[in-house]
């Protein structure tokens, strides 16, 4: 529908255990500023957006302080996976006002590198299309398939691309697909892809990727401070 208005909505409820770090990764600071503020000052100069919302976790004890100039909404109400979290955001935002037909923009938390531009390239390819889509990068490296830490066989890459976000869905469409999937979903897409429908692919930069692992966030410092 025409009338169809765009929502950011980022799930932040997460340890990132894998980072690291003494605290939840989004709160390391990176480039001077705490890794989640690049993600939604980026966010905050996509002029599609309609509203961004953030998800944290009922007892987060630091989003007051490191994000205090925080102006979209805040909802204390993330789960223990991210599908929960991302379920808890959508009612958050149907309260607020989202329409089944509006569009949902799930991005990580954790990637600070995004451009609004990509953002924008992400909302003109999917707003007509029927069922919606996510940034993603065509596999370059040749993968393998391992076994035991060996690798077994050469798999053929020209199928392959690495997903990355916003992945962007009608309200409605995201809202079914998680309650019908449940909470083993790594992503958004891959709870539509279960209800057999076939997410767009919208090429991006390899910068946006997510802060992972403790070498990541170097790498991020680099490209961040190179930017500037």
């Amino acid at each position: 529908m025409s009338d169809a208005r765009c929502y950011a909505l980022v799930p932040a409820a997460g340890v990132g255990s894998r980072a690291g770090q003494p605290l939840p990764k989004q709160y390391v600071t990176v480039a001077g500023r705490p890794l989640m503020a690049h993600t939604l000052a980026a966010l905050a100069e996509v002029p599609g957006l309609h509203a961004v919302a953030v998800v944290l976790a009922p007892d987060d004890a630091h989003f007051a302080a490191a994000l205090p100039g925080f102006t979209g909404l805040v909802l204390r109400t993330g789960g223990a996976t991210r599908a929960a979290s991302v379920a808890a955001g959508l009612e958050g935002l149907r309260q607020a006002g989202a329409r089944e037909h509006d569009w949902v923009l799930v991005h990580d938390a954790a990637r600070c590198l995004v451009r609004p531009g990509w953002v924008q390239a992400l909302i003109a390819a999917c707003r007509d299309d029927a069922v919606g889509g996510l940034l993603a990068q065509p596999l370059a490296d040749t993968l393998k398939q391992a076994d035991a830490g060996r690798s077994r066989a050469t798999v053929d890459r020209s199928r392959f691309w690495l997903a990355q976000t916003p992945q962007m869905f009608r309200w409605g469409l995201l809202q079914s697909a998680l309650a019908q999937v449940g909470d083993a979903v790594t992503d958004e897409a891959s709870a539509i892809e279960a209800l057999g429908h076939a997410p767009l692919l919208v090429p991006c930069s390899m910068e946006n990727f997510k802060v992972t692992r403790p070498e990541d966030f170097d790498l991020a410092e680099r490209l961040l401070r190179s930017r500037a």
